[in-house]
Formats: C-alpha cells, structure tokens, sequence
C-alpha cells in the first residue's frame, strides 16, 4: 500500500506534470488543467475538437510525461470490437485457443475519431471505461491499473459517423475542447516545429505511483455537505429542465465532486470550494445532456443550459 502524502506534495506531482505538457501544447492551460483534473481522479476525456488542433499530440506528450504505455486506435466504419478488445486464436500445435490482446491493453488510450466506428465497435469501450476491465470469450481480463482514455471526434465533419449513444458519453468524465490558440502561442508552435519535433524530447516527469498518490490525496480533499449539496442541486437542476429530454446522472454528481477536489490541490486548498465546481460545471456536465428537439431548433445549447443553471441555483456563502 502506498504511503499517504500531503497536498504539497500532490500539488507538486501536478505542477510538474502540468509544466511538462505546457512544453509542447502552448496556450492551453486551462484545457491542460482540467483535462488532468480528471486524469489524476481516474476519470476518462472526450476532445471535440477541429482537425490539427494538438488532440493526438496532447495525449502522446501525457503519456510520455508519465512513461506510460500508449496505444492510438484509429476509429473507421469497418473497425470491429475485437480490433479493440483482442480475440482468441486456435493453436493447432497444442489445439487451445490462445488470447491475442487487443490495443486497449495499455495505460493511456487514444481513441481517435471515436464516432466514425458503428456503435457495436463503440460500445466495445463500455466496460473498459467503467468498470476496467473487458470480457473475451467469457473471462475477464483486467487493465492496466492506469487506465486512461482519450477519446477525439470532429464536431463538423458528420458525414459518415455514428452519434455517441447516451451511456458511452456518460463514461466520460468530461468533454473539452483546445480550439485555436492566439497569434503568438501559434507562432511559438511553428518555430517549435521547425527546429524540431519538441514531443521527441520529452521525458517523464512522474510514474503510475505519483499518479495514485495524488488520487489518494484528492480524496482526503474536505468537501463540506453545503459543497456536495450545491453539486447535487446543479445536476438535479437539470432533470427538472422542461429543455431537455435527458439530464444528468448521478455519475456526473461523483465526477463533479471528485474533479473538485483535484482542482483544490491543483489550487493549493484543503478544501473545495463554489468555484471548483462552477469551473467545472459545462465540462462535466453538458455532454450528458440531450436538448429536447423543439429547443435544439430553437438554438438551445447544453452548454448554455448549464451556465443559465449556473445562474439560477444558488451558491453556498
């Protein structure tokens, strides 16, 4: 069992982390911040983002920043379940079927442009996301006890791709998106770029060991009952919505608090505060949300709905 460390040092174990990634994805640390936020609290990433913005590059550089193993799956409509998951293979020269382990066998996952792949292949990741670990041919296998995916789609180009079912986005901790940098933080790519790739000269800054020391810092983050209530309110707040067709899960209450308590490190506190979970509230929240239809064309976003929720519920003093 590992030993208990302070939030100074699981401060520290972030920073580090963070200033590693900020090396080689400039002006992102805000998107930086929150998408280890849910790393360091074992949750799970969706990037909606336009094509050359640093998704794949972002989850190299984690992965080497922590010396964890990466795999990317490119997602295509052919793609099937057991070119995720693995499949068994007959051995005629002792006649058993041997476990060929598929690329979700690693620590850190790219899983790229996740909806051009049908949602039989999608749902592949369903119990590796939530429960990790994935059934072959009726035994379970366990995954890396760091297991982090990353999962990438186009929110413009939908021709032929497969819409998230409701289940799989509520895997994800949160949705994020980097978008365009400013002038000069693109400029600074560039010249990266040119004198060389900056992602080959990376080296891990922290192990598996400091990421589930933070975890178990995190955890011992006070948040007060007004804190957890005020969480449960915004997320209940969404299931009274006459907007929406569907709202939030109990999974997203747990997500929200426990990002929180990660953000509190991240903010030198003891504790949570409104704040954290205001900061929070549209990445955790809103992929969970499905608009009710006469509202989606009335131009109502997930997004605004939960910053009008914002707005409406009141924050504990």
């Amino acid at each position: 069992m590992l030993e208990h460390i302070e939030p100074a040092r699981a401060q520290t174990i972030y920073s580090r982390l963070s200033e590693n990634l900020i090396q080689v994805i400039h002006g992102q640390s805000n998107t930086i911040r929150l998408l280890l936020s849910a790393f360091l609290t074992n949750g799970h990433v969706l990037l909606e983002d336009l094509p050359g913005t640093g998704k794949t590059t972002l989850a190299k550089a984690l992965s080497r920043s922590v010396g964890a193993k990466f795999q990317r799956i490119q997602f295509t409509p052919d793609l099937l379940p057991t070119d995720i998951l693995g499949v068994s293979v007959f051995n005629p020269q002792n006649a058993t079927f041997e476990v060929h382990r598929g690329p979700i066998f690693a620590e850190i996952l790219l899983a790229d442009e996740i909806n051009r792949a049908s949602p039989r292949t999608q749902s592949a990741l369903l119990q590796a996301m939530g429960e990790g670990e994935v059934s072959l041919d009726g035994t379970l296998y366990p995954l890396p006890n760091l297991f982090f995916v990353i999962a990438t789609q186009n929110p413009v180009e939908l021709h032929g791709t497969y819409p998230l079912p409701e289940a799989q986005m509520d895997r994800f901790a949160m949705r994020l998106s980097l978008g365009y940098v400013n002038a000069e933080d693109e400029l600074a790519i560039v010249d990266a770029e040119i004198n060389g790739t900056p992602l080959n000269d990376l080296t891990n800054c922290i192990d598996e060991a400091d990421v589930v020391a933070f975890a178990q810092a995190a955890r011992r983050i006070d948040v007060s009952s007004e804190i957890k209530r005020y969480a449960i309110e915004l997320i209940s707040a969404t299931r009274e919505e006459p907007e929406l067709s569907l709202g939030a899960s109990p999974r997203a209450s747990i997500t929200l608090v426990k990002c929180a308590q990660a953000l509190a490190i991240f903010d030198g506190k003891s504790y949570v505060t409104p704040d954290h979970i205001q900061e929070l509230a549209v990445p955790v929240i809103a992929h969970r949300l499905v608009v009710d239809s006469n509202a989606l064309y009335s131009g109502v976003t997930t997004c605004s709905l939960v910053s009008r929720l914002l707005s409406d519920v009141p924050v504990p003093r």
